[in-house]
């Protein structure tokens, strides 16, 4: 115990804050000064706790962007929390978590107070015996992220991105400008820091294009295919990190274009359609700066592969494993609640029991996909849902 009070005494004298204000509980106000009272402020009730000779109670909220109730009634996409984890100093698991949780506020608190950032795996290696992996770290900082009320880039923690951007923009990003414009079929890293959220982004670009995989992001640009259409093509390269997600979230937020998603014809794109527009569980707390719920679902369908005869060859049966993934799908209540044709693709495909790629379309011409696909979608009045 007295190995947390010390811990917690050095979070009160290395705090050096203009007033005693009370914690602010606005979502919106996240400035490094008001994310340093709210710390002090925490740190400051376990101390009383622990002065007082009571084992300090730490509730954290919970929240989940669906759940499995598909008559419509839910109110998973309106942001409320559905509980609290009480966390306790009794239980020993407990305490293993929220002395991880101290070093790792710590941690933030000296980037909020010195105006720096560092990375997750900056984080993890500071004390690599006590946390032991990564996954440690990225929990308590989202538990964090919870109890103050913010977004992971509001604490400095910043992640290297493995999104990739092409096309129409230009912006800056920690004093460095971007310029895709000058040649938009080159390939750039996604990026976002805190100053980039308050500087101007400029594009001529129509609309915005998501595609699941590098290997098609890079067959569109070896295509030329945004200097051909006035676009920005965006990759997450599968499973789109916080990066990509919150890139893409203030590209549509800033520009306010049409934004289409084109992923396989698999469970697994669909799971990573699903992330773009409604978010993850993991991130369900901060759904609303991360989702991108004005995505369209641009391809590819099950019915293309009648619809741009595409041969039986290029088709692969569904494992048990995709099946499983299906099922365990189908119930999320935001698809039939927000997106019913989403869910009606989704048993298609199942029905059919076959999946293929984006990249089956190349049977019949490696540019059949820049110069006839897209555009028969997005110019041409195509299926898009």
């Amino acid at each position: 115990m007295d190995s947390y009070k010390a811990r917690l005494y050095q979070f009160s004298n290395n705090v050096n804050l203009q007033s005693e204000e009370e914690m602010e509980g606005k979502r919106s106000n996240t400035r490094p000064l008001t994310l340093l009272r709210k710390i002090k402020g925490f740190t400051r009730s376990i101390v009383e706790d622990l002065a007082r000779g009571r084992a300090p109670l730490i509730y954290i909220e919970r929240f989940r962007n669906y759940c499995t109730d598909t008559s419509g009634n839910c109110s998973c996409s309106s942001g409320l929390l559905t509980g609290k984890e009480a966390i306790s100093l009794k239980r020993e698991c407990h305490a293993r978590r929220l002395d991880v949780l101290l070093r790792v506020l710590l941690i933030v608190q000296q980037l909020l107070q010195e105006n720096r950032h560092g990375s997750k795996r900056d984080i993890y290696y500071m004390h690599p015996t006590v946390f032991k992996e990564q996954s440690v770290v990225d929990r308590a900082i989202n538990d964090i992220c919870i109890l103050l009320q913010c977004s992971r880039h509001n604490l400095n923690v910043v992640s290297v991105g493995n999104g990739l951007v092409m096309g129409w923009l230009r912006y800056v990003e920690s004093g460095r400008k971007i310029d895709c414009i000058s040649n938009p079929n080159t390939a750039m890293a996604v990026t976002v820091t805190p100053l980039m959220l308050e500087q101007d982004i400029i594009s001529v670009a129509q609309y915005v294009v998501v595609v699941e995989k590098e290997s098609v992001f890079q067959r569109l640009a070896n295509d030329q295919f945004c200097k051909r259409n006035r676009c920005i093509v965006i990759t997450g390269r599968g499973y789109p990190d916080v990066p990509t997600r919150r890139f893409l979230r203030l590209l549509i937020d800033k520009l306010h274009l049409p934004v289409y998603g084109l992923v396989d014809c698999d469970p697994y794109g669909f799971d990573i359609l699903t992330t773009y527009k409604f978010g993850s569980l993991q991130m369900a707390y901060d759904a609303t700066f991360l989702r991108v719920s004005e995505i369209q679902w641009l391809g590819v369908f099950v019915q293309d592969c009648d619809n741009y005869s595409i041969p039986q060859q290029c088709l692969l049966p569904l494992t048990a494993e995709d099946k499983r993934k299906i099922e365990a799908m189908l119930p999320r209540c935001y698809l039939q609640r927000e997106v019913p044709q989403w869910r009606f693709e989704l048993e298609l495909l199942l029905h059919k029991g076959v999946k293929f790629e984006i990249e089956a379309l190349s049977v019949h011409s490696l540019t059949f996909l820049s110069h006839e696909y897209l555009p028969s979608k997005i110019h041409n009045g195509g299926a898009v849902f």
